[in-house]
């Protein structure tokens, strides 16, 4: 009788990884962060947005892909790294930026851009995922039909098309971009 034995991995293991970068953990499972060149890109043009509004307002801090939350109360293993994320500056000192590990509590905004071999199901988990552990606003852009799908703590959604314009709502008030601008 042969028995499979699946390694589990800690979120510590995933931090000492040579290419741990690469991936998110949930239920001690290692998954591969499945991206494409363009949600690549509009996830850069996402971040340099709101460093860029950011910049002249410091409300806070924001990150790009490779920055992991270890967040979730009902899950203290998992470990995911959403396409961008912002945190309020009163909620994150300098020098918890500059720790070095998975950031311990949920941001307040999170970007999420679809790639094509995500499954509908694993985005609406994600989604689902994010808002439990207190995230405000997440952001679901998907570049196929070039639309924007906004989720709010309150349980409210709002979809938005490329002719509407992008707001972080009370999260950093005053920031705007056209959704067209996302897309090459």
């Amino acid at each position: 009788m042969v028995v499979a034995i699946t390694k589990t991995y800690t979120p510590e293991d995933l931090l000492s990884m040579p290419d741990g970068d690469r991936y998110e953990l949930v239920d001690g499972q290692l998954l591969e962060r499945n991206v494409s060149a363009l949600s690549s890109y509009i996830a850069a043009r996402i971040v340099t947005a709101l460093s860029n509004f950011n910049d002249t307002k410091k409300f806070g801090w924001v990150f790009g892909d490779n920055t992991s939350f270890q967040c979730f109360p009902d899950a203290p293993g998992k470990v995911r790294k959403p396409d961008s994320a912002f945190i309020t500056r009163g909620r994150m000192s300098v020098d918890e930026v500059r720790n070095q590990g998975h950031i311990k509590f949920a941001p307040d905004l999170v970007l999420e851009v679809v790639s094509p071999n995500d499954l509908a199901y694993e985005v609406n988990r994600k989604i689902e995922e994010w808002l439990e552990a207190g995230v405000k606003i997440v952001w679901v852009i998907d570049p196929e039909a070039k639309k924007v799908h906004i989720h709010r703590a309150d349980g409210t959604a709002t979809k938005l098309r490329e002719s509407d314009d992008l707001s972080a709502e009370e999260v950093l008030p005053g920031f705007r971009c056209r959704i067209s601008e996302l897309f090459p």
